[in-house]
């Protein structure tokens, strides 16, 4: 009896744990922490670190991949849709169904500062090589950090560096949460409070037929020049035309709400699960971090810095802030903008006008990862 006790004692997880295993569940309790408690990107925080709490639990095996026809751990098949490149698609299919693209047809010059925000993304590549720790591949995957939009990092990654897909999305997805901190001491610092105070004109009305239009032709013109961005830009397309032409409300509804609830539970929880305790506590995971940080950082304020020359060169009449909302979080990116703008000046709203930036900012990543692909691939 005593010694069956003993033997089950020892099949426990208690006495297989590790100290980095240690480390990812506490990492993965600040998360919850962060999620629950401060509201910081729940849908996405929650089941990501539930999956790295999952994953790190000892004996578990939830992530063997079942060799000699053993059959493998649940969160293994789960991230099989990220591997395969099936996840993010769909999730930008739930993007392009929940966003309008009104602004940015309103004022095409809102592409400018999209594009802008994606300055980020090339200087952190050239950091990134330079740091000697990583490949051009490694590299570029880092890099897209800086357009902050977690499925195109995570569409990226899965293709050219698995290996880090962990870091990188976990890095990704927490400065797309920490968004309301980041960005705005970086507005703050480069814009003057007159410019912060600037408000803008109402955009012009957009018909029905440029909206439908508008998806069709980005998702055709895009692909032709960018083939390997098709499967992001392609999906967002298809969403918003869902959207905008009207007779299939039924699709666009089930797109905007149960499918893209259905994708985030499987995508986050299987992001989560790749962050196992040995291969995620390395000096390479701290250099991603610093390099993320460094990416998003530099893209908030190429957005702005663009804003100001606009502003110059519109005699004042573009507010400089919505430059920030170039990087593709959508819609936090924007709903900071506003609130920046609307503390120095409570009459301000450069919600809608920042939305431009912001949608075009996802097509913008999307280009960019598409770029990228091309490349290196």
């Amino acid at each position: 009896m005593f010694n069956a006790v003993i033997e089950f004692l020892q099949s426990t997880g208690f006495v297989a744990i590790t100290w980095q295993q240690l480390v990812m569940m506490g990492i993965a309790f600040v998360f919850l922490y962060l999620a629950i408690k401060k509201g910081f990107e729940p849908l996405l925080l929650v089941p990501i670190a539930f999956g790295m709490l999952l994953t790190n639990l000892p004996l578990a095996d939830m992530m063997n991949p079942g060799k000699d026809g053993q059959v493998g751990g649940l969160l293994y098949y789960m991230y099989q849709g990220v591997k395969l490149g099936i996840f993010p698609p769909l999730i930008f299919l739930g993007v392009g169904a929940m966003t309008d693209f009104g602004p940015l047809i309103a004022n095409p010059k809102s592409l400018l500062l999209g594009a802008a925000a994606q300055f980020g993304i090339f200087i952190t590549f050239i950091g990134a090589i330079a740091s000697g720790i990583f490949n051009a591949q490694e590299a570029a995957s880092i890099a897209i950090i800086g357009g902050a939009d977690g499925p195109t990092a995570i569409f990226l990654t899965s293709k050219l560096a698995p290996h880090l897909l962990g870091p990188i999305a976990v890095a990704a997805y927490s400065y797309m949460a920490l968004v309301p901190i980041i960005q705005p001491p970086i507005m703050k610092a480069l814009t003057t409070k007159e410019e912060r105070m600037i408000k803008m004109e109402q955009l012009r009305p957009v018909s029905k037929m440029e909206k439908i239009v508008f998806p069709i032709f980005v998702a055709v013109f895009v692909s032709m020049i960018v083939p390997p961005a098709a499967p992001l830009v392609g999906m967002l397309m298809l969403g918003n035309l869902f959207r905008e032409s009207g007779v299939v409300p039924r699709l666009s509804d089930t797109s905007q709400n149960a499918m893209m609830n259905i994708v985030v539970i499987f995508l986050g929880v299987s992001v989560g699960a790749t962050t196992t305790a040995e291969k995620f506590i390395n000096l390479q995971t701290i250099a991603i971090v610093i390099l993320g940080i460094v990416a998003f950082g530099f893209g908030t304020a190429a957005g702005v810095v663009l804003g100001k020359v606009m502003c110059k060169l519109s005699g004042g009449k573009i507010n400089p802030l919505i430059g920030s909302a170039g990087v593709s979080a959508v819609p936090m990116a924007a709903r900071v903008s506003q609130v920046v703008g609307q503390k120095e000046n409570p009459s301000n709203f450069l919600l809608m006008h920042a939305m431009g930036p912001n949608v075009a900012g996802v097509i913008g990543s999307a280009v960019a990862a598409g770029i990228l692909l091309t490349l290196f691939q």
